[in-house]
Order: C-alpha cells, then sequence, then structure tokens
C-alpha cells in the first residue's frame, strides 16, 4: 500500500513553502513520525513527519522547489523494508536499518567542504556521543567557521566509534573528525535505553526515537544537553517548544558559580561568585579581528551630517499602501537610502574602490553590504548590482537577506564581494555613532534615529524629523572633499526624492 506525504498546513496566510532539506532518500526504511524533511515559509520553518511506517518509495519535490499547501512530497511503500524491525520479537535487538549494511566496515566522517577561502572550522557541537547507534544522513555534529554553521551528516548507517576532534578542537578543510562502524554492533546501545526504561513500548520498527532537528540545533545553539530537556512528542521526542521550556526553567534557577579565572586582574571572591565565563563563537572571534585590522589597517576618519527625512517619509506614507498592494512587500528607508548612496557613489568613485597593494581597483558596479545584527553577532549580506535594481527589487532583496541572517541561513557567498556598506544603528536607538569599515571597503554609511527637532526654515522655528549620517572612510583613497561630497549628495537626493528620478 502506497502512502502519500503531503504539504501540511502552513499558517494562517502562508500558501507555498520551500522544500529546505530531505532528511531521508528513496530507498530508506521510515518510522512512524520521523522527520522526512524541512520546508521553509517567509516566516517559519516547517517539519514534515512520516505519516506510516515503511520504505520511502520517490521524492517528488526535490529540494529547492517551491510548493503549495497539500502538495504532494513523496510517497512511501507501507510496511515494505519495515517488516524486519516491526515484525521482530521484542527480545530482538535488531533495527530494521541495520539490515543492509556490511558488518564490520568503517567509514570515515570527513570535514565536508566549508566553502570558499574558508580553511578551518572549530568543532562547536557533538550531538552523538562514541557508542551511539546514527541512521544515513544523521546529524552528527556541528562547525562553526568564520561565518556560517556547517553541520555534518552520517556517511552510512552504523554506531559511532570514535570521535577524532572533539568539540572546541580547530581542524582544517581535509580534517577526519569521527570514525563509524557500518551496520556491526548498531542494535548495542539500545539495550541500556531499554534497561533503564522498561515500561516504554518499542516502537519505530526497534529505531532510536529521532528528536526534531529544529530542537537538536536549539540545544546546540544555548549549549544544553539532551538530558536536560523533557520531550513532549510522539514516544518522547524533544520539539523545539521543549528546549525554550527547558531553557526557561534553567533561566529560574541560579546558575553555579564558575571556576575562578586564572591569568587576569585579582577579583573578588563574592564577585567572582556571580560571574559567568563564556567562550566566544569563532563569529565573535572573527568580528573582533576584521573590525581591529580595519582600525589598524586604514587611516580611518568620519564625517557627519545631517538630513530632514520630511520628504521622504511623505513620500513613503504616501505610496506604501498602492506598494504593497503592487510588490507584495512593504516600502521601507533602505531603499531610499540605498539609491541615494548608488547615486553618489557615481559622482564619488573613489568610495567605492579598494586598495590593493599600490593599486587602485575602481567598481563599475555596486553590491551593497547591509549591516545586520543576529542574536550570533553581525553580519552584512550583499545586495548584488544594487545599482540596476528598482525599488521593489532592493526591499524584497534586503527582506529576504534579513531574514535569512536571522536565521542563520546565509551561504557565505551571500555575505562576500561588497563594495559599499550601510549600517542602521537607529533601529536600536542610536542617535549618532561612527561605524567602522568591512574591509576592504572604503567607505561605510552610518543612518541613525529619526528624531523631531527645531530648526531654522526661512528663517522660522520649525519641528522637522532629522536624521545624522555619519560616512567613516579610508582616507587613503578617499580624500576629504570627496567624503563631505558624497555625503551632501545623499543628503540632498534625500531631501528632495526626485532628484533619484532625474539622477540629478
Amino acid at each position: 500500500m502506497t502512502i502519500e506525504v503531503r504539504v501540511p498546513t502552513l499558517g494562517e496566510s502562508v500558501t507555498e513553502a520551500t522544500v529546505a532539506t530531505w532528511f531521508k532518500k528513496p530507498g530508506d526504511t521510515v518510522a512512524v513520525d520521523e522527520m522526512l524533511c524541512e520546508l521553509e515559509t517567509d516566516k517559519v520553518t516547517v517539519e514534515v513527519p512520516s505519516p506510516a511506517a515503511g520504505t520511502l518509495a520517490e521524492i517528488v519535490a526535490a529540494e529547492g522547489e517551491t510548493v503549495g499547501v497539500d502538495a504532494l512530497l513523496a510517497s512511501i511503500a507501507e510496511g515494505e523494508g519495515a517488516g524486519a524491525g516491526s515484525t521482530a520479537p521484542a527480545a530482538a535487538p535488531v533495527a530494521a536499518a541495520d539490515a543492509p549494511a556490511t558488518p564490520g566496515g568503517t567509514v570515515d566522517v570527513m570535514v565536508p567542504t566549508l566553502g570558499e577561502s574558508v580553511t578551518e572550522a572549530t568543532v562547536s557541537t557533538w550531538f552523538k556521543q562514541v557508542g551511539d547507534t546514527v541512521a544515513a544522513d544523521e546529524m552528527l555534529c556541528e562547525l562553526e567557521t568564520d561565518k556560517v554553521s556547517v553541520e555534518v551528516p552520517a556517511p552510512a548507517a552504523g554506531t559511532l566509534t570514535e570521535i577524532l576532534a572533539p568539540e572546541g578542537t580547530t581542524v582544517d578543510a581535509t580534517a577526519k573528525l569521527a570514525v563509524m562502524t557500518q551496520g556491526e554492533g548498531a542494535a548495542a546501545p539500545a539495550a541500556p535505553t531499554a534497561a533503564a526504561a522498561p515500561a516504554a513500548a518499542p516502537t519505530g520498527g526497534g529505531k532510536d526515537v529521532e528528536d526534531a532537528p529544529a530542537a537538536k540545533k536549539a540545544m546546540a545553539e544555548a549549549g544544553i544537553s539532551r538530558d536536560q530537556v523533557t520531550g513532549s512528542g510522539r514516544d518522547g521526542r524533544v520539539m523545539k517548544e521543549d528546549v525554550s521550556a527547558a531553557i526557561a526553567a534553567a533561566s529560574a534557577t541560579p546558575a553555579p558559580a564558575p571556576a575562578a579565572a586564572a591569568a587576569r586582574a585579582p577579583v573578588a571572591a563574592d564577585d567572582a561568585a556571580r560571574e559567568e565565563r563564556v567562550k566566544m563563537t569563532r563569529l565573535r572571534q572573527t568580528i573582533a579581528k576584521r573590525l581591529k585590522d580595519s582600525q589598524n589597517t586604514a587611516a580611518m576618519l568620519t564625517t557627519y551630517n545631517e538630513v530632514d527625512m520630511t520628504e521622504v517619509m511623505a513620500l513613503r506614507n504616501e505610496y506604501k499602501d498602492l506598494f504593497l498592494k503592487k510588490h507584495g512587500v512593504k516600502l521601507g528607508f533602505m531603499s531610499f537610502f540605498t539609491k541615494a548612496c548608488v547615486h553618489a557613489l557615481r559622482e564619488v568613485p573613489e568610495v567605492n574602490a579598494e586598495i590593493d597593494g599600490t593599486d587602485i581597483v575602481y567598481k563599475n558596479f555596486v553590491h551593497m553590504g547591509i549591516a545586520a545584527g543576529t542574536p550570533t553577532g553581525l553580519v552584512v549580506p550583499v545586495i548584488r548590482d544594487a545599482d540596476a535594481m528598482s525599488f521593489a527589487a532592493i526591499e524584497k532583496a534586503i527582506a529576504e537577506k534579513g531574514a535569512r541572517a536571522r536565521d542563520g541561513k546565509l551561504s557565505m557567498a551571500e555575505m562576500q564581494g561588497g563594495t559599499f556598506t550601510i549600517s542602521n544603528g537607529g533601529v536600536y536607538g542610536s542617535l549618532m555613532s561612527s561605524p567602522i569599515l568591512n574591509p576592504p571597503q572604503s567607505g561605510i554609511l552610518g543612518m541613525h534615529k529619526i528624531q523631531d527637532r527645531p530648526m531654522a526654515i526661512k528663517g522660522q522655528v520649525v519641528i522637522r524629523p532629522m536624521m545624522y549620517l555619519a560616512l567613516s572612510y579610508d582616507h587613503r583613497i578617499v580624500d576629504g572633499k570627496g567624503a563631505v561630497t558624497f555625503l551632501v549628495r545623499v543628503k540632498e537626493a534625500l531631501e528632495d526624492p526626485r532628484r533619484l528620478l532625474m539622477d540629478l
């Protein structure tokens, strides 16, 4: 009997999703409620469980495809290939997934491709321990590079027999992470579990309960172990909500005092008991290093101006409803600032250039970096060829990149190649600041909070919505005249947006 796997209800007003990841492939044995794939919508990530035990017969919607609600994703041959696990007596500790494996064969778990220019990574979290049974493509560990996190799946079904790179180890792009024994001994770890919980009924055709991938990621990010979380899903499966509840419970309980730090300034005993020491992530270390290198390398200087946002705000308020209706995205301020910067960069091209040794490389295009704060640190996704994009295309690109940045799903390619950067500290309430260059770029524009202030206009004191602008630039390539001219052109374009339409 064939069972269809269809797209579940995605939520109010959500009509389509993209197939992000398949955890199984055709021919794999699956248990009831075992995760088959993950869908991404513009709001949330949705996991699709198996509706029945059997064999995954066909994948209809491949990774990257966009599907609607109730669309057919795959089909499962109910019972086929899973009979050994489901009909075996309870005393037989042989998992169905172990049957096709070749006993005794070892498989090396290697560092996957890390991306262009990335040569090393740090092992941040192991989801499995030595002796654990793993299924093919099940997540073994997570690596952290300078820019993104990389998950390492099991290359085959079997038992994890040796971990060569424990958590915290820095490995290169060709390193071996662990060794697995294919098939042999896969059922051994199940025995202690059964002994520890004799009341639990055997389920899933003899397979271990698989926690939700989103829950695994949340546990890794929070630094808590599986033992600290009580699963509310089927057969004790841990869901993402269970991790959130465990984190909330842990935060309500005072943490034990960490060990006293060594080799630093003396700290009183009562103060040391109230401190918390957390290792910097590789992303945070990279942010710190790049920003300090920028200060040490560039002759960085900042010039300031202020802009009256009256006309931009009026134009936005007049057309925002029509803009949303036609383009399906909100009209924000970032598209105006992006357009204004593109306009100014054409007049002052050295702000859009970089130094390479003794050469100046002028860019005849604008790849606009948009700095974004995320829970793990600052990232700068790049909007490529922003100079050729419309307001709507810019807004859509910024919204999409921002969502991917917050979800930690940006690829390294999406954060490389920027020629100029915009940083909006105003969203956090900053009134004025000096942004630091994003090397090798020669300019970065800092936006700030819009605040009503009394201004003298034609001899009258009026209240206007004002914003301070800050341009940090590399004085080795950009002279003061060029920097001031750039900022004045941005100011003029924003105070009279019609100039953008006429290229004035």
